[in-house]
């Protein structure tokens, strides 16, 4: 039988207020594997995974990041002013999107690290790849300057954004997939439950 979370939740609480006991309970249910939350409305397809951005918004904001990295590279030579602002966003290209691209491409799901795990390994990663890149631009005819520089990181960073997107969509079906023996199709707005395991 399927039941929405909200329904679950109050449920268990026994006629009293839902609170945070009741949530952090189900919650941990949730995180053993004693409960299982299925999205009724999940993408059926890459695009619709692209287009919700519950699912895709971490895309998005590194694209966000990696474009506006580039457009303050290309505008300071025109304003000067802007300087500052291209610093900081060349150190996030630089010292950090290219290794969080390859994390996401690498462990796709979010129970496979914990943030802090995400964030070392991305700086790491990003350390070991930048001098890769500039190592190949050496001996290619741009050399080792700025917008070579830049261009090379963005299109590495962007490929991995995608092959990363595209991995993270594929193991979102597959779950999808495993779980949808168990579904009886019950379509509500707060979200659908299937039983506990016994």
């Amino acid at each position: 039988m399927d039941i929405t979370l909200e329904e679950y939740v109050r449920k268990n609480a026994n006629g009293r207020k839902v609170g945070y006991r009741e949530i952090k309970e189900t919650m941990e249910k949730v995180k053993n594997g004693e409960l299982l939350i299925e999205d009724p409305y999940a993408p059926k397809s890459f695009t619709e995974y692209l287009k919700v951005p519950a699912y895709s918004a971490w895309l998005w904001a590194s694209l966000a990041i990696v474009g506006f990295s580039l457009f303050s590279i290309y505008i300071t030579s025109y304003l000067p002013i802007l300087l500052p602002l291209r610093y900081v966003l060349g150190s996030l290209l630089v010292l950090f999107m290219p290794g969080y691209s390859l994390v996401e491409a690498l462990y796709p799901l979010e129970g496979d690290l914990s943030p802090l795990e995400r964030l070392a390994l991305s700086i790491g990663l990003s350390l070991a790849l930048v001098p890769l890149i500039g190592l190949m631009l050496n001996y290619t005819p741009w050399g080792i300057r700025l917008f070579p520089v830049a261009t090379a990181l963005s299109f590495f960073v962007l490929l991995l954004l995608f092959f990363g997107a595209m991995r993270k969509y594929k193991v979102m079906r597959m779950l999808q997939l495993k779980a949808s023996p168990f579904k009886t199709g019950r379509r509500t707005d707060a979200g659908e439950i299937g039983e506990e395991k016994k």
